[in-house]
């Protein structure tokens, strides 16, 4: 396997960028768990590149509305064709916020509709376990956003493989901090970004 480069996706519309220490904390958590060889730096690659194909994992967040050009879109539908995954996950954690209905209209456009994943999909078992399925965010239980835990993630699958996985926890949020400060949480946070990489890599 070549050297794994985390992927974080730009698009014309919106805040892509929202989430920025999202990419380093998530590389250290690789590096620190698994065996896998991670590249220290991220890349940010725009949705409409032929670069896209690089890379077996896209990551996607924003808070403002997502909207694809007809090349990304295109480039998109082409990349998860070949095998490609792209992660998009709602920094703004609410069901009713332009962020969630922008981006689930793209998704139903751009491959099919959103089906709710189950809980105990090999997503959840692809490096650690995680029995009840994703683990809730710091937001969802203080109520921030729509006031709603969300108890399944969603996604579009093809031949028995997660393509596009859709999250509404906000875990852009949850995940978005110096990976130096792991030290100061009894429980670090980041495992299912950890079993995102591992199943995006081995699916």
């Amino acid at each position: 396997m070549s050297q794994f480069v985390f992927c974080t996706g730009q698009y014309a519309s919106g805040d892509w960028e929202s989430a920025p220490l999202v990419a380093p904390n998530l590389i250290d958590s690789v590096a620190r768990y698994t065996s896998i060889d991670v590249a220290s730096t991220g890349v940010t690659v725009p949705l409409d590149s032929p670069r896209l194909f690089e890379h077996p994992l896209v990551y996607l967040t924003g808070h403002l509305p997502f909207r694809l050009t007809e090349a990304e879109r295109a480039n998109v539908r082409a990349f998860t064709g070949r095998g490609g995954m792209i992660f998009i996950d709602d920094h703004n954690h609410d069901v009713g916020g332009i962020f969630h209905r922008t981006a689930t209209e793209e998704i139903a456009r751009t491959w099919s509709p959103l089906r709710q994943l189950p809980n105990t999909h090999r997503l959840y078992s692809a490096f650690f376990e995680f029995d009840d399925g994703p683990p809730t965010t710091s937001h969802e239980l203080n109520g921030w956003g729509d006031n709603l835990v969300h108890p399944h993630l969603s996604a579009v699958v093809r031949d028995g493989r997660i393509v596009v996985l859709y999250s509404n926890k906000d875990y852009s949020s949850e995940w978005s901090y110096h990976p130096d400060n792991k030290r100061f949480s009894s429980v670090d946070n980041t495992k299912l970004g950890v079993n995102i990489i591992v199943y995006a890599l081995t699916s």
